[in-house]
């Protein structure tokens, strides 16, 4: 319902506008009827690759270390505490980002700390417990027999 509602009042804008000019174009000035996007695409795009790029490894070797090397004791504390960051609201993880890591790159690099490096590490936190769980269960799949020769 939301998306046939979109759809059906952004097709006369797009038809106005232009859908080349929307998706190509460099400026957002609505008080001056410029409408591109293309920065706030690229942005995403960059902020994606930058989380991936902090997530992925941590969280394969988080998997790694669980599935193979983990204490049975520090697992049965380990693996509720994955399970729970999965369930932690993003507005959470935006307070977070807000009150820990803005300050700690401000602190550390300079500038305001509200970067696109801030958003990539809270983003590439906030990936982590469905890195974590998916590697985690793709390798105990892996029969034992495959890892000893």
């Amino acid at each position: 319902m939301i998306c046939s509602f979109l759809f059906v009042c952004g097709v006369p804008a797009l038809e106005k506008i232009g859908v080349k000019e929307f998706l190509l174009g460099t400026k957002w000035r609505p008080s001056s009827e410029l409408y591109g996007i293309l920065p706030m695409i690229l942005g995403s795009m960059y902020v994606t690759m930058g989380a991936l790029i902090f997530g992925v490894p941590i969280g394969i070797l988080t998997a790694i270390f669980m599935a193979r090397f983990c204490p049975r004791k520090l697992y049965r504390f380990f693996k509720p505490m994955v399970e729970l960051m999965a369930g932690i609201p993003s507005v959470i993880y935006g307070f977070f980002g807000l009150v820990v890591l803005v300050p700690l790159v401000r602190d550390n690099l300079g500038g305001t700390g509200s970067s696109m490096l801030t958003a990539a590490l809270l983003l590439g936190i906030m990936i982590l417990p469905t890195i974590v769980t998916v590697a985690e269960a793709a390798l105990r799949a892996v029969p034992e027999s495959y890892y000893e020769g």
